[in-house]
């Protein structure tokens, strides 16, 4: 195998291919990438037996082949590197890297022991524009559990509806819903399909300008995403998705409107005194302001207010802190509704003008004067 290859051309890929690469040591050859040299590319994948990652880049190639070279080593060496060419070539047990001024080999490791990430391309089920991978998918892949315990928490439920591609995460403490008017059904849904959610997440690494091509292989259980020059692969997650829709409020006695970023920085301060107290933050919502409290035995207490517009009744509600800076920390909108029933009911949370979006957290029972200070 020998390839030479623009360095830029790779460089701005490391990172994403490095989300693929396994720390595992009982299989050295999930901690590299496998080099594939072929006809006018270099392709480079990753997988550590969850997701896999590969791309392809323009190469000259004057001998194809292919071999495993160590990820981080290789990684670091590239990123040192200002020559404009580089070259690799498989030398017996190493693997060389020049350019001009530089050169380094490294040694390979087995490149049988690297499993095939991609048995079949799989059949296009939905294609999504380039703005809306990062927009939309952002507003709901937080809100998934981070472990697989339960494996239909941790994972993000694609279904088509006429308006768009319905997308929802829940981790049983709060949940969001969002339509993709970007994102459209190339063949029509038998059914929903659930995708870890660390899977989206790695998507959402990739930085492209190009629209994304979700497939699904029956055969193999599997999702793979295609997007330029890239391509990722994951498992589906066979679970069957809570019904998400009877929690969703259809009414509300309270209805409030603020600016995002000032209640994100009133909910940053009030973290740094509810930090010690379970993250508990007490909203108090009045015809023209919600007040923002965070409060430590420790420490002390704070009240922040942010200006709003309310309608209905004035409320007291208490969340998880820290779930409220994961939404508002996702939006990029600048105006956000927020809708209630009572101190024990999900707190709604929309985007002003938006009917697409819906977050939903569960609130946090505290003692009456606590709640009202």
């Amino acid at each position: 195998m020998k390839a030479t290859f623009l360095l830029d051309n790779l460089l701005g890929k490391l990172s994403f291919l490095n989300q693929a690469v396994s720390a595992r040591t009982q299989l050295p050859a999930l901690s590299g990438f496998l080099l594939e040299a072929e006809k006018g590319k270099l392709k480079i994948t990753a997988t550590d037996l969850e997701i896999g990652i590969s791309i392809s880049i323009p190469a000259s190639v004057e001998e194809e082949g292919k071999a495993v070279v160590p990820a981080r080593p290789f990684s670091e060496l590239l990123a040192t590197l200002s020559e404009e060419k580089i070259t690799v070539e498989k030398k017996e047990k190493n693997i060389s890297v020049s350019g001009k001024k530089t050169k380094a080999s490294l040694l390979s490791l087995d490149e049988t022991d690297f499993p095939n990430i991609l048995d079949e391309k799989g059949e296009k089920t939905i294609t999504i524009k380039k703005d809306s991978v990062v927009r939309d998918f952002s507003k709901v892949a937080f809100a998934a559990a981070q472990d697989s315990g339960r494996p239909a928490f941790s994972g993000i439920l694609l279904k088509a509806e006429k308006e768009g591609i319905l997308m929802v995460a829940t981790d049983s403490h709060r949940l969001s819903k969002k339509i993709s008017s970007g994102a459209r059904s190339a063949k029509p849904f038998d059914k929903p399909i659930l995708i870890p959610s660390r899977t989206i997440k790695t998507l959402l690494v990739n930085k492209s300008d190009e629209d994304v091509d979700l497939c699904v292989s029956e055969k193999n259980n599997q999702v793979i995403f295609y997007q330029g020059d890239t391509v990722l692969a994951g498992r589906l997650i066979d679970a069957e998705y809570p019904e998400f829709e009877k929690i969703i409020p259809t009414d509300s006695s309270t209805r409030t409107e603020f600016d995002r970023q000032e209640m994100q920085n009133a909910l940053k301060t009030a973290e740094i005194f509810a930090r010690d107290n379970a993250n508990i933050v007490r909203l108090s919502i009045r015809k023209t302001s919600v007040s923002v409290f965070g409060k430590s035995s420790s420490l002390g207490e704070n009240e922040i207010q942010v200006s709003a517009k309310t309608t209905g009744e004035e409320n007291e509600i208490a969340f998880n802190g820290r779930y409220l800076l994961d939404l508002l920390q996702n939006i990029d909108e600048e105006t956000m509704v927020f809708e209630m029933t009572g101190p024990l009911n999900p707190g709604v949370f929309k985007i002003a003008g938006d009917n697409s979006f819906i977050h939903l957290i569960m609130p946090i029972r505290v003692k009456e004067e606590e709640l009202r200070g």
